[in-house]
């Protein structure tokens, strides 16, 4: 009965996992990383929630005290050997999700030798975003599976700079330099967000990530170079 109970506890609860749309659209290989720890931890915890229900559940069924029974429970002083695996196992399972993180975390944060440095300000209430060539641009282009460096930096107040399908966010702080490594695997346009509260324009401060082939990146790249050579 315990086994059984368990098994529909966690059909049930992985069911639910599985087939909500929790997360957003993978667009970046660090994304695929992060959504790695996410489902593991997430599976890790569907395990243990189906246990304790299975435990709970049979509990209350089996051993519960009929309405006319007023008499006190046996004494139980306890179980050595079951306080120990249930310590034991939460300890392997909290360090197997750290040392995934970490790794995740450390591969994140790799950028090949031919990254694209992109320099990137945060401003009461815009984005900036600046190409080794000077060029400037109000929208992040990007080129498809290619390891790109943001290079962040901030005016005046704090921002933070995410994508929520890249999977990774930064703060852009004033006086220093912060960095983000993205590797972007799907064509598309994507909403840039300051997740920072940084003034009264805060919610209105929007762009666009987008990310393209490498012809059309550089042909994009070209064109926003010629147009700010005609505006100047």
């Amino acid at each position: 009965m315990l086994v059984l109970i368990g098994a529909v506890v966690g059909v049930l609860t992985a069911v639910v996992a599985a087939f909500v749309p929790w997360l957003p659209e993978q667009a970046s290989v660090q994304r695929e990383r992060i959504d790695f720890v996410f489902w593991l931890t997430t599976w890790i915890c569907v395990g243990i929630f189906a246990l304790v229900s299975a435990v709970l559940i049979y509990s209350v069924v089996k051993f519960r005290a009929r309405p006319d029974d007023d008499s006190d429970g046996a004494p139980i002083h306890g179980h050595t050997g079951l306080e120990i695996v249930w310590t034991a196992i939460p300890t392997v399972l909290v360090v197997v999700i750290g040392v995934a993180s970490a790794i995740v975390l450390w591969q994140n944060d790799r950028a090949a030798g031919d990254a694209l440095v992109v320099r990137v300000t945060g401003q009461q209430f815009a984005w900036t975003f600046e190409y080794p060539d000077g060029t400037t641009s109000g929208r992040l282009g990007l080129p498809v599976n290619r390891d790109v460096v943001l290079d962040l930096g901030a005016r005046e107040v704090i921002h933070s700079f995410w994508v929520a399908e890249f999977g990774q966010k930064q703060d852009a702080v004033p006086g220093i330099r912060t960095r983000l490594v993205i590797t972007p695997k799907k064509v598309g346009t994507y909403d840039v967000i300051c997740t920072e509260l940084c003034g009264p324009g805060h919610a209105l401060m929007r762009s666009f990530a987008v990310v393209m082939e490498p012809d059309d990146f550089e042909s994009w790249l070209e064109d926003e170079a010629e147009r700010q050579a005609g505006g100047a």
